[in-house]
């Protein structure tokens, strides 16, 4: 990654601002550009130009921020803050922001910060940029990979007929930050039975019994940067019907990946687990875009779904094809891939051919 790479195509543009909200407005591309591991960073902001990075925090995060090589400037309040960077800010007239992490009350606070100047969205700029992983990125997807691949086994020997699906989201975070990871890369979600029809379930106190679906989507994230994988299993025996889901569901999602190199449309990556799908016997039981890309957001730029878009070399995508049925339950399998010139790498481990029955 370069800063130059987010200048492109910016005509008058001289410096991006980057600012964070609170905990749950924190811009990632802060992260992106910082390459800072640690610390929270609430209403710290980065100022960049092509050339230079400059860190603009509050007291608590000064020693994690001079950890870079950065410039640092610290502030003990937010009106010191916004002096500092208005002070840099000065005498431009266009600056770029990331208008896509930014609320309409954080939009304001930038556009007194930066009086007359125009605001030039760059949030595609950064996208793009993002999308494309330098060797530091992939190292750090390829242990999340690792780590989430690993705790699998581990999990289902775990599983036990009466535990719920909330025992077993825990228990599964616990081995994860055992294995190293830095934080689960989202809440984990744990399907027990027809429960596996919601793509999106919460973990409840659904019990395990015997024949249910046990469908898992987790990830670790390991120094922010974020694996996503889905596996699907049957607690005992399976039945015919959920073995022969499972066969379609891998079809698709085999099918898909092996379309993935530098070049390929994604929508067309897209359309072909749709394809497999709807001519089985459960057509229109998969809603969702089959992958999205990865990185420091766990739906990263670019999503999958219909969208006119080329895969390019070192992006790292999901593909996560499934079937849901309702009051009956689903399946999903969602691996993590990173895209090569003629192919692609698989991060995650390589999903089982046939439904596994955990005994």
């Amino acid at each position: 990654m370069t800063v130059k790479d987010i200048f492109k195509n910016l005509d008058g543009v001289e410096k991006i601002l980057i600012k964070n909200g609170g905990e749950n407005a924190i811009d990632r591309s802060f992260f992106y550009l910082s390459q800072v591991n640690g610390g929270l960073f609430e209403g710290s902001s980065i100022i960049a130009d092509r050339d230079h990075i400059q860190m603009f925090v509050y007291e608590l995060e000064e020693q994690i921020a001079r950890s870079t090589d950065h410039e640092v400037h610290v502030a003990k309040s937010s009106a010191q803050m916004n002096d500092m960077i208005q002070r840099e800010l000065r005498g431009q007239t266009k600056i770029g922001v990331n208008k896509d992490s930014l609320t309409v009350n954080m939009f304001e606070s930038v556009r007194k910060t930066t009086g007359n100047a125009e605001l030039v969205d760059v949030s595609r700029n950064i996208a793009e940029a993002r999308m494309i992983k330098d060797e530091t990125e992939i190292r750090k997807l390829r242990e999340a990979a690792r780590i989430s691949s690993e705790i699998y086994d581990a999990s289902m020997n775990h599983l036990k007929e009466g535990m719920t699906e909330t025992e077993l989201s825990a228990y599964m975070v616990y081995l994860m930050m055992s294995n190293g990871a830095s934080e689960p890369s989202f809440s984990t979600i744990v399907c027990f039975g027809s429960n596996a029809s919601e793509p999106h379930h919460s973990p409840g106190n659904r019990k395990l019994k015997s024949g249910d679906f046990v469908l898992t989507d987790y990830g670790a994230a390991f120094e922010r940067y974020h694996a996503d994988t889905t596996r699907t299993s049957v607690f005992g025996r399976a039945t015919e019907k959920q073995k022969e889901i499972y066969s379609i569901v891998f079809d698709a999602q085999k099918s898909s990946m092996n379309m993935i190199k530098q070049g390929v449309n994604g929508r067309d990556v897209n359309a072909k687990s749709y394809e497999i799908i709807d001519s089985s016997p459960y057509k229109g039981m998969l809603m969702h875009g089959v992958g999205h890309g990865i990185g420091l957001d766990v739906h990263d730029h670019p999503a999958f779904g219909g969208y006119d878009f080329d895969l390019k070399k070192d992006m790292a995508v999901t593909v996560e094809p499934g079937i849901y049925i309702p009051g009956y339950g689903g399946v999903r399998i969602e691996d993590d891939v990173l895209v090569k010139n003629d192919g692609f790498e698989l991060l995650t481990q390589k999903p089982p051919k046939d439904l596994i029955e955990v005994s």
